[in-house]
């Protein structure tokens, strides 16, 4: 909607294409009013064929037979992200990786937006690139000059008027790039999810490794020291490579070391303390990575070290990840919906000591979930299953925990509050996407949440 919208303004013809009936387009009234034409029902080769670009959803693998068909005719196809990126003004920070994007996409948005930056935030969350681009063409205007972006990586205030933009992006989105270039790049972690989409899990680190592809000598590109798979990204980008670890000193970038987040500028450097680590507000080891990878990307955008410490001190979790809900008879309930892979729902349960009831399933993304049983074994009472996942996920975890299965969220939710006693955690962390019942994993911790404030 967004993308078609953006083309219409600058007068491009614009058909949308939707595999469903009309009768279940909500929006098509408003569509045709805007004056986009639509075709519902099917993807026609010959419409494809009428255009001079293809606009391709990221929920549509770039690989379906309609786009293959018109692909090998020499048709131009891109993604949201990429037609977004052509008309971004100002600076872009790009974060990816398998788990903490949102929490650290946000974070970050937050530190520059209390530095006093211009600063837009969305893509794989929020408002989509497109959305921004529009916006960041409006205010580069509005600041009646050309952004001069080399006062941009100064320490302290930046009165450049640059405009910088904090992009979630996903393997989807980064599939069909052609020059996204972000000023800074991060690629938060690597671990195997949407390998149905994928195929392999080669496949799917290729997809995220390509946020840098288009990078140079001038950008910086945020790599986990501590996770293989994004370290051998390290030798496919031209960008100068700054790490972040939690375990241990790194040469340039943010680490930990006693209670004190520290930053290097430059190998060789001293090192300079940020803020303690106690003063971080987040449950959970891996929220440490993802201050960490956000310290180390706003001091790359010259923000003071005093400003970050303020703003990731009164930083709250981001809804549906590792969300407080309430507690009741003495059973705290957890909303981490986001948890849409093993790795994820392996963080949220290492978050809590034990007595955990932990809600699990939706739709298998062809996941090993046995991995995830030794942990099981120490920490969780009961796991409860929902989706069309559940036969798979039992089959995967028989004989190491409890298991009951409850089918839908809200017979889970019931289950859970029947059983759990003072003390223990309820967690919905389903390590499944939640298309099988909901719209998205958005909707699926709200009724979650919903579901929990009514229990009495």
């Amino acid at each position: 909607m967004a993308a078609a919208r953006f083309l219409r303004k600058r007068g491009a013809r614009v058909t949308v294409s939707d595999a469903r009936p009309a009768l279940l387009i909500a929006e098509l009234s408003m569509l045709l009013d805007e004056g986009l034409m639509v075709e519902a029902g099917s993807h026609g080769l010959l419409t494809f064929r009428r255009q001079d670009l293809i606009v391709v959803s990221p929920g549509v693998p770039a690989d379906v037979p309609e786009l293959a068909q018109v692909r090998a005719l020499g048709m131009h196809i891109i993604g949201e992200l990429e037609l977004g990126a052509q008309f971004l003004q100002g600076l872009a920070i790009g974060i990816t990786g398998s788990n903490g994007k949102t929490t650290t996409t946000t974070l970050v948005g937050e530190i520059l937006t209390a530095s006093g930056r211009t600063t837009l935030v969305g893509g794989n969350i929020g408002r989509p690139v497109v959305e921004l681009a529009e916006e960041s063409l409006e205010l580069s205007r509005g600041n009646g000059q050309e952004a001069d972006i080399s006062t941009a990586l100064r320490s302290g205030r930046d009165d450049s008027g640059v405009v910088w933009s904090v992009l979630e992006v996903s393997s989807f989105q980064l599939e069909t790039v052609e020059t996204f270039k972000p000023r800074i790049a991060m690629v938060l972690n690597l671990t195997p999810d949407h390998l149905d989409r994928h195929g392999s899990f080669e496949n799917y680190a290729a997809a995220k490794a390509r946020i840098t592809e288009f990078q140079t000598a001038d950008d910086f590109l945020v790599l986990n020291a501590e996770d293989v798979n994004t370290q051998m990204i390290a030798a496919k980008t031209k960008a100068q490579i700054y790490w972040f670890s939690a375990k241990r000193q790194i040469k340039q970038g943010t680490f930990v070391h006693g209670e004190t987040i520290f930053f290097i500028a430059k190998e060789g450097a001293k090192p300079e303390a940020v803020m303690p680590v106690a003063e971080i507000s987040l449950a959970g080891a891996h929220n440490v990575e993802n201050v960490l990878a956000a310290v180390c990307a706003a001091k790359l955008a010259g923000v003071s070290s005093e400003i970050i410490r303020g703003a990731v001190g009164r930083f709250k979790a981001v809804e549906h990840r590792l969300e407080f809900v309430r507690e009741l008879h003495g059973v705290r309930y957890y909303n981490d919906s986001k948890a849409t892979n093993v790795d994820a729902t392996i963080k949220a349960v290492e978050s809590f000591k034990g007595g955990i009831w932990l809600i699990l399933g939706g739709k298998d993304k062809n996941s090993n979930y046995a991995v995830m049983n030794a942990l099981l074994r120490e920490r969780v009472k009961t796991v409860i299953t929902i989706g069309s996942a559940a036969e798979k996920i039992e089959r995967e975890v028989a004989g190491v925990v409890k298991i009951e299965r409850a089918e839908t969220l809200q017979r889970a939710v019931a289950l859970a509050y029947g059983m759990a006693s003072s003390g223990d955690t309820v967690l919905l962390a389903p390590a499944c996407s939640s298309f099988d019942q909901f719209e998205n994993y958005e909707q699926r911790g709200r009724v979650f949440k919903e579901l929990v404030q009514a229990l009495e």
